[in-house]
């Protein structure tokens, strides 16, 4: 009897598998996205910064650098001063240590300024017309969007040159000017009309310039000084801490005496006490925080105590009285503690001890607490938070056709917040003027979108072996003598090579194939420069997900 032969199964009569629509059985689908890195959402200009190092790990620097300068024209410039909360903020410092991307931009930056790389010209010129009234960081952002995008712009500003708090605050050996006149240049050459030595001190000088133009973008910086009541009025020997570093940063240095006591806390605070030091004078800080309270980023204070320079920390002056031959300073030691009534901190003095009250003398002291924005040009037009004006998300003031940014705006005194500023608010005056949304492919949207920012547990961090953080090199402290000897140095090309390389990329696909070659399914197909799920053969085990390197996939559960 001839046996009947067993029935033979479908995939050996097709071939292929693709009868089989197994996605019936998940209950979640995984999903390739456009995530924002910890990073991103930290910068404050809202730098596309996994974009830009993936271009640079590909040594295509002048894509690194046209990515940066959409948001950032100051890159050799940011790279040498930026606070980098991005790297506070950095997925990579929970597996060994976070990238020095602030490093890697000084390194594109710089590699522009020795190309001659210039920034994109406008595609179309519009006919609106916008001032911009101060020549500083923001303003500065401000005329390069807004110029970028074709509307013509004027540029204000009251001193013979531009660069505001970047040229008359920031020394030289922190940044060097031929790289801020370089970084300058390239805006001014998209064609912004520069008008220096030109001030809006009056209201009605503001109120010209209202008349005059389509939009007007203040951004006057905090000039007006911050007093100590304990130092009194006409005490010799008491200079303003800006003041003093405009006169070093010209090179016209104050003689002061042997012994300098500068006051305050802050990076104005320690560029005035390393600028006295090069002057040649011995210097001691005086801040009421402990040194790590003190709101001057952590390399500033370790490079001022290697040159030198005394620090006296969690200290308050009481009292400063004239003696022959200077002055005596009677100080106390003192906490902060938060505070209850909404304050940032409280100051409480120590507990009475030998050593809670202490004197000493000084030739001279400057005072490096703080300045104000001098709001008078503006007074009754433009309305007023505290001593700032008071601006919306988008540096919108309450005054019709007016935005502000910068000092003038916030007590967010940091460059590139101010360069943050700028930004937003040449956006809003863009969107403003077309009386529309920005058009598609405009970057007043963030790159974030609508995905929450990409945790270290998201990445598979198997496929990135761990390596240190590239040495920042600096000049010894012997070779510091000079004003104008940049401290800190650049990266090599290797050495910056390799700090990109340490980039996880997060939340971004670098089209590496992994959810392709590991799905048990075949579910995942190449599509164009991307990929597709094919949702008929998913089981939804999440493979594809665990073993993403840039946690640019996740499982979206489905309801049906």
């Amino acid at each position: 009897m001839t046996a009947t032969p067993a029935a033979v199964p479908p995939i050996w009569t097709t071939g292929s598998t693709e009868v089989f629509h197994t996605g019936t059985w998940r209950a979640a689908l995984p999903r390739h996205i456009q995530a924002p890195s910890p990073c991103h959402q930290a910068c404050p200009v809202n730098g596309d910064i996994a974009e830009w190092i993936a271009l640079a790990r590909q040594r295509d620097w002048r894509g690194a650098f046209d990515v940066l300068a959409r948001h950032n024209p100051f890159p050799a410039i940011a790279g040498r001063i930026c606070h980098h909360p991005c790297e506070a903020a950095c997925n990579r410092a929970g597996f060994d240590e976070s990238l020095a991307i602030c490093k890697l931009e000084r390194f594109v930056g710089d590699t522009a300024i020795t190309q001659g790389w210039s920034l994109e010209a406008p595609t179309e010129e519009r006919s609106g017309h916008v001032a911009v009234v101060g020549g500083g960081p923001a303003g500065l952002s401000a005329a390069f969007q807004l110029r970028r995008r074709g509307w013509r712009v004027t540029l204000f500003e009251a001193r013979a040159e531009l660069g505001g708090l970047m040229r008359h605050g920031i020394p030289p050996y922190r940044l060097a000017r031929s790289v801020l006149d370089a970084e300058i240049a390239r805006i001014v050459a998209l064609g912004v009309v520069v008008r220096c030595g030109e001030s809006v001190s009056t209201p009605e000088d503001f109120e010209r310039l209202r008349a005059t133009h389509d939009a007007v973008f203040v951004a006057v910086g905090a000039a007006r000084v911050k007093r100590l009541p304990a130092l009194g009025d006409g005490l010799p020997g008491v200079m303003d801490g800006a003041a003093y570093l405009e006169a070093c940063n010209a090179g016209h240095a104050p003689a002061l005496g042997r012994h300098v006591v500068v006051i305050g806390g802050g990076s104005a605070a320690i560029d005035a006490a390393r600028s006295a030091r090069r002057a040649g004078h011995e210097v001691t800080i005086l801040a009421l925080e402990s040194r790590a309270q003190m709101p001057a980023q952590r390399e500033e204070v370790q490079e001022a105590l290697e040159e030198g320079v005394s620090l006296l920390d969690g200290a308050m002056l009481t009292s400063a009285s004239a003696v022959s031959p200077g002055l005596r300073l009677d100080c106390q030691r003192v906490r902060f503690e938060p505070a209850a009534d909404g304050r940032p901190f409280s100051v409480v003095p120590l507990a009475e001890g030998p050593s809670t009250h202490f004197s000493f003398a000084a030739d001279a002291v400057l005072c490096s607490i703080g300045q104000d924005p001098d709001l008078t040009p503006f007074a009754g037009a433009l309305p007023e938070r505290g001593a700032l004006l008071a601006v919306d998300e988008r540096q919108a003031t309450g005054g019709a056709g007016v935005w502000a940014g910068g000092d003038v705006a916030s007590m967010a005194r940091y460059v590139t917040q101010a360069v943050g500023m700028g930004k937003q608010a040449a956006l809003d005056i863009h969107r403003r003027l077309l009386d529309a949304a920005a058009p598609a492919g405009d970057d007043a949207a963030s790159a974030a979108g609508p995905e929450a920012v990409v945790p270290l547990a998201a990445i598979a961090t198997w496929y990135h072996p761990k390596a240190p953080r590239v040495t920042e090199q600096v000049r010894l402290p012997s070779e510091r003598h000079s004003a104008a000897l940049e401290v800190q140095l650049g990266l090599d090309i290797e050495q910056a090579l390799a700090e990109a390389g340490r980039c996880f990329s997060c939340g971004t696909c670098i089209h590496c194939d992994n959810c392709v070659v590991y799905c048990p399914d075949l579910a995942v197909a190449r599509v164009d420069v991307g990929y597709e799920v094919l949702a008929d053969y998913c089981k939804g085990c999440g493979l594809c997900v665990r073993e993403c390197p840039t946690g640019s996939m996740k499982m979206v559960e489905e309801r049906r």
